[in-house]
């Protein structure tokens, strides 16, 4: 790939498009696929044949064979990223909504804040940053309603577990990347990141036991045609678009993912899953994505004087 090429418009706006409603999508997919196919063998292979699929096509156009360094980096991402990240989202999906797991997870551009934060070398946030912080937690607090039994409209506690720390694991993994100095290009390393964090998936469910619990002949159309959209969209398409506009974008525009992933993944888990639509998950969303907003316009804004890095 020519680094000296910069995108055209047409090219950036068709990459947010995609990250916007492919990954808002991916929500619903999700929680359709495990409902027949136990969750980290469902990830664990879709990632897996994803990678290879990339892999397979970049060899094909003269990529070069990838080093022992690109592997060994690519798999300290991916177990944040996948193994973690989405292992965890996939899991929980199991048990909490799609819609509001999609806006738990939009809290990621906070985490990822406090993350660099306290990264080697990190930057103190502004004070805004600070304000937005606790605005997210707020959001969050009122959609889980930790108070409240699930009957009662709280979210489980073990799902809310599990979203926070993919929160966490996917921001630690999105700040190693931009550390790590192996030189693969974004999509290579998106595919040896979707192969090796795709394994580490399927160690995993060979630990839970999931081998020996998926019932092909249990798996309906509507549970497949979900799986084959996340092998090729969700994670060929989505997961490459967003390695490459990591690399021809700022993080912080980026990030704006996490605005409008919620959105797309609230209204299709109501329109298409019958998954409620409550007051309370419509002001928790609006606080959240508030949050977000505020946390982007902070990192988009020039510094202070008195916080500026030595490059």
């Amino acid at each position: 790939m020519n680094r000296s090429i910069s995108p055209g418009r047409a090219a950036l706006v068709a990459a947010f498009a995609t990250i916007y409603l492919v990954w808002g999508s991916t929500y619903l997919a999700i929680s359709v696929a495990v409902k027949a196919i136990p969750p980290f063998l469902m990830a664990g292979t879709r990632f897996v044949l994803a990678g290879a699929l990339l892999l397979a096509w970049l060899r094909v156009r003269g990529a070069a064979r990838p080093t022992v360094s690109q592997w060994r980096d690519s798999s300290v991402t991916g177990f944040f990223l996948l193994l973690g990240g989405n292992g965890l989202v996939t899991w929980s999906e199991q048990i909490v909504p799609s819609g509001v797991t999609a806006i738990i997870i939009g809290v990621t551009p906070l985490c990822i804040t406090l993350v660099a934060w306290a990264w080697p070398g990190g930057v103190q946030p502004r004070a805004g940053a600070f304000g937005a912080l606790l605005l997210g937690l707020a959001g969050v607090a009122w959609l889980a309603a930790p108070w409240e039994k699930p009957a009662q409209g709280g979210l489980p506690p073990a799902g809310m577990a599990a979203l926070l720390g993919a929160c966490v694991l996917w921001s630690v993994g999105s700040i190693h990347s931009k550390h790590v100095r192996s030189g693969a290009e974004p999509l290579m390393g998106a595919a040896l990141q979707m192969l090796t964090g795709g394994a580490m998936q399927l160690v995993a469910a060979a630990v839970l036991g999931e081998f020996s619990q998926f019932r092909p002949a249990a798996v309906g159309m509507a549970a497949w045609g979900a799986y084959v959209y996340l092998v090729l969209i969700g994670s060929l398409v989505g997961f490459s678009t967003f390695a490459w506009l990591l690399r021809h974008s700022t993080p912080a525009l980026v990030a704006t993912y996490a605005w409008v992933n919620p959105v797309v993944a609230v209204w299709l888990g109501w329109q298409f899953h019958g998954e409620s639509l409550t007051p309370r998950a419509l002001a928790a969303s609006a606080v959240i994505i508030a949050a977000v907003a505020l946390i982007t316009w902070q990192k988009n804004a020039p510094p202070d004087d008195t916080r500026k890095m030595v490059r």
